[in-house]
């Protein structure tokens, strides 16, 4: 018998606080787009790099073919800043285990299809995020000629 993993909410509280989590536009985002944009970068933002894959990526450079996907700390498990839930946390570790996994196809994926991935985590500092992007946008126009 599998047992059933418990639905929505275990509380009021989590129900709000799990609401106000965003998909996109989050502060780490956001400063990383408006810095890449400062340096003359022209992006999509929050689009799909192949039409065909749901997996959508935060910044997507359609032209040199670069997808950057900022991180969240709890959502993707990061090493340095990820705690476990003390609520319901075998659903949240199984959660963040698929995020992960999930994580690892895309980049494949993206990868074999002739794309390059960036990753950064949202505690990553801005400028270090936006010098790997724009090094890598750069190196790659680069090689298209």
């Amino acid at each position: 018998m599998v047992a059933e993993r418990p639905r929505g909410a275990s509380s009021e509280a989590v129900r709000k606080s799990m609401r106000s989590n965003k998909g996109r536009d989050t502060k780490p985002e956001l400063a990383v787009r408006r810095a890449v944009h400062a340096r003359g970068l022209r992006y999509r933002v929050s689009a799909r790099p192949l039409p065909d894959l749901r997996r959508t990526a935060d910044l997507v450079f359609i032209r040199s073919k670069v997808a950057v996907f900022i991180d969240g700390c709890f959502w993707h498990g990061c090493p340095e800043h990820h705690t476990g839930s003390k609520t319901n946390a075998a659903f949240w570790a199984d959660k963040v285990r698929r995020n992960r996994e999930r994580d690892r196809e895309t980049d494949t994926l993206l990868t074999k299809a002739g794309w390059t991935v960036i990753r950064s985590w949202e505690h990553e500092a801005t400028e270090a995020v936006v010098e790997r992007i724009i090094r890598v946008v750069k190196d790659r126009r680069a090689v298209e000629g």
